[in-house]
């Protein structure tokens, strides 16, 4: 049986001390925002807590944004900042539910199963009147070990295969607006609108008004409304990688705890000339 891969504020504050749970920030923020999430975890932060750099343990052999690191890098770089094996991660992040979902699904990709995203992230937790602090405190180096699992990951040959055969449904993120290609990528030189076949579930339609994720029957609700189904393989995309996170964990919530996420996403399909790109709603 999957675990539940999120966690409550108050599951959170009772095991707080507990030491085979580590917390980690993954706050990220999108370029156009101007703020440093390294700065901003300085000044408050969950107790005990770690920061993790999205776009620092990356692949620095592409241009494209974030993309996962070998398990060499991401293995040292994870027992730097005090993570290793044997204990279960807590992940969150300060927009409420947004990057965490992207490291959660990192960690697993790396073969660390044992990871949740806390369920209203930072916010919650502080609106809730819970112990914060600031600084960052030296880490503790431990010992981290990775076991890659391919079947979390998809790249480019891959999805366009998938897309050639319909083995695999491709579920956008994006907001509707670019998915359709009627608002602009904010990316420079990526072109607007969507794959052939690909169906689009925001990731806003996943997130209840607090920033929480919905029940399960209402999650189902949405994928199926968006013409998804839930009995055949699916593969998440989005922008570059982070939102297709959040669907992901959406799906993981209702049994689908093996979805594949198209590491690339947009930033690469739509970034290149010679990939397929149709305009208009999901047909």
């Amino acid at each position: 049986m999957a675990l539940d891969p999120l966690v409550s504020t108050a599951w959170l504050a009772e095991h707080l001390e507990a030491p085979d749970v580590r917390i980690i920030d993954a706050s990220w923020f999108l370029p156009g925002e101007s703020r440093d999430p390294r700065a901003e975890f300085a000044v408050a932060h969950i107790p005990g807590a770690v920061f993790f750099d999205i776009d620092d343990i990356v692949d620095d052999s592409t241009d494209l944004p974030h993309m996962l690191p070998s398990p060499v890098k991401f293995a040292s770089r994870v027992r730097k900042i005090g993570l290793g094996d044997g204990v279960r991660l807590v992940i969150y992040d300060s927009q409420g539910l947004f990057s965490a979902a992207r490291v959660w699904w990192t960690f697993r990709a790396m073969g660390h199963e044992d990871v949740a995203v806390l369920d209203g992230g930072l916010p919650k937790w502080i609106a809730e009147g819970r112990p914060i602090e600031d600084g960052v405190p030296p880490p503790r180096e431990r010992h981290f070990t990775t076991r890659y699992n391919n079947d979390l990951v998809r790249d480019l040959a891959q999805v366009r295969r998938a897309l050639a055969s319909g083995r695999e449904q491709l579920v956008d993120a994006r907001p509707a607006a670019r998915f359709t290609g009627e608002a602009p990528e904010p990316r420079p030189g990526v072109r607007g609108g969507h794959m052939p076949g690909a169906r689009n579930v925001p990731s806003s339609s996943v997130l209840a008004p607090d920033g929480t994720m919905k029940s399960a029957e209402q999650l189902r609700a949405v994928f199926e409304a968006a013409g998804v189904s839930l009995d055949r393989p699916i593969v998440t995309t989005c922008g570059s990688g982070i939102t297709a996170g959040i669907l992901a964990l959406a799906l993981a919530r209702l049994g689908r705890d093996r979805t594949a996420v198209y590491d690339g996403s947009w930033a690469e399909w739509g970034g290149r000339d010679d990939t397929e790109v149709v305009t208009g709603p999901a047909q």
